[in-house]
């Protein structure tokens, strides 16, 4: 079997260890060694941990202080942590629907979807490429309206020279199967020393001295032994995203010409980090993307469906008070794509007769 991903952090053994002979295990140095290095890689002055990715996102909208009936304009095509945050926060959802090139929110379509209400755009990073921010970061300013990027996928991405997280508050996931791990936890980057400051003290209970409470905080830290874990691979994280590109490189070459298959590409001044390897199979293939994902299973290659339908296409989320008039029917290319996108893999443990197998079989099935 070639998984769909494969997770490595044997690196971090004496890192770990270190943390574990220390006898302080919880939030403290190693944490720190992490966020100086994740925020050198942003290329943002703060970088502040927390425990996972959807805490990233929930944390960010309660420190710009949303108030009932304010809206988060975002993107129908996301993993469900983006939605979910936006509700824990007790915001307002308001969708624009994505663009096919990038899988990423539409500018003209947010313009569209921008109110007197709307406070917060949270454009989805997806697969490891970045939103047009070229677009969206003028018409946020345009508005008024804070940037509160979803990169949980785009570690290392960057728009024109500029990375991921550095157009307001950058929100990253480090779940196992993300380019940079921790096994959980999260990181928000930001330039704003006053927003880095209240996110600190928000993490950790509100306290910013022990027992001296400045607000209504929660538990968001971020342990030293998971930060232990990210270190190593923040270190290596230029040759881990070069063997990423690389792979995608391979694939989009051996894959060109696959009747049916249309192939992710990297927009115009866009460095994309391959999180995923995204196709699209269209009407006119051989299979379906179910049938094309089952065949490629059975003949083991790793793939995964991200994702199949609208985020809010859900039983838990129809009349939902908090995501008014949302219907389907209102993004056309959301739903074009979930019914379509397959991702292969693409990962750094990949060799390349395993790539040249996942080609070979996607060639063979749908009949290339």
């Amino acid at each position: 079997m070639i998984p769909i991903t494969v997770v490595d952090v044997r690196d971090a053994e004496d890192l770990v260890l270190e943390v574990l002979r220390s006898g302080a295990i919880a939030q403290g140095k190693m944490v720190k060694r992490f966020e100086d290095a994740f925020a050198a890689i942003s290329g943002t002055k703060h970088a502040v941990a927390v425990n996972n990715g959807t805490t990233a996102l929930v944390a960010s909208l309660q420190v710009l202080d949303l108030k009932p009936g304010d809206e988060v304009v975002t993107s129908p095509f996301t993993f469900v942590a983006t939605l979910n945050a936006i509700l824990e926060a007790g915001a307002t959802v308001r969708f624009a629907d994505i663009s096919r090139d990038d899988f990423a929110i539409d500018p003209d379509r947010v313009a569209a979807a921008v109110t007197d209400r709307t406070k917060v755009l949270m454009p989805v990073h997806l697969y490891g490429q970045t939103a047009d921010m070229g677009k969206l970061a003028p018409l946020a300013a345009e508005h008024g309206l804070h940037v509160v990027e979803d990169a949980a996928q785009a570690v290392g991405a960057s728009f024109e020279g500029r990375r991921a997280g550095s157009y307001g508050l950058g929100c990253f996931s480090l779940y196992a199967t993300k380019n940079i791990t921790t096994a959980e936890g999260g990181v928000i980057t930001c330039d704003d020393d006053t927003l880095a400051d209240r996110l600190r003290v928000l993490r950790n209970q509100g306290m910013r001295a022990r027992y001296q409470y400045e607000m209504a905080g929660h538990n968001y830290r971020m342990t030293d032994l998971h930060a232990a874990v990210g270190v190593p691979q923040l270190e290596k994280i230029d040759s881990l995203t070069a063997a990423r590109q690389r792979n995608a490189k391979r694939l989009s070459e051996g894959l060109a010409g696959t009747p049916g298959l249309e192939l992710p590409a990297v927009q115009p001044g866009r460095e994309h980090v391959w999180h995923q390897y995204t196709v699209l199979v269209g009407p006119h293939a051989m299979l379906s993307r179910d049938e094309l994902a089952a065949a490629l299973t059975e003949k083991g290659i790793g793939n995964g469906i991200y994702y199949p339908k609208i985020v809010f296409d859900y039983e838990c989320y129809r009349g939902h008070p908090l995501i008014p008039g949302a219907s389907v029917e209102d993004f056309p290319v959301a739903a074009s794509v979930a019914a379509q996108a397959l991702s292969l893999p693409v990962h750094p443990a990949l060799t390349d007769e395993q790539v040249d197998t996942v080609i070979a079989t996607v060639r063979e099935v749908l009949g290339a």
